[in-house]
């Protein structure tokens, strides 16, 4: 299996409104590590997974929306949770749609909210 990792960042607010978050209940910011690994099983024609400078376009405009937020705020988000477990799938999503189909292999989001944690989601294979 081949794999190209790219790795942005984003700071974002968001308050996480369930006794079992504890103090990050109230209003707190975070800042993000995003990693997008695209994997497949064989090189494309030009012997590449994706190319590096589309995926972090995507990624970039996936991430934008999302920039200096707070994340309460934005309707997307509205009555979700949003963990890093939940980010890792939203921006999954988000970026399987950016592809439009075109990238026949599968994709794992990591985000990493400290050196000591994160969360990440792998979708099914986008394979056809």
């Amino acid at each position: 299996m081949y794999t190209v990792k790219i790795r942005e960042h984003i700071m974002i607010a968001h308050s996480l409104p369930d006794p079992v978050f504890g103090p990050a209940q109230n209003l707190h910011g975070a800042t993000y590590v995003v990693d997008a690994e695209f994997q497949r099983p064989e090189l494309d024609e030009h012997q590449i997974v994706i190319d590096i400078g589309l995926a972090s376009e995507l990624l970039r405009k996936v991430l934008a929306p999302l920039a200096y937020q707070n994340l309460d705020d934005l309707p997307q988000f509205t009555g979700a949770l949003t963990t890093t477990e939940y980010l890792a799938r939203y921006i999954h999503d988000q970026l399987v749609g950016a592809l439009d189909g075109s990238f026949p292999g599968s994709l794992k989001v990591i985000l990493g909210e400290s050196h000591v944690a994160w969360a990440s989601y792998q979708g099914p294979s986008m394979l056809a």
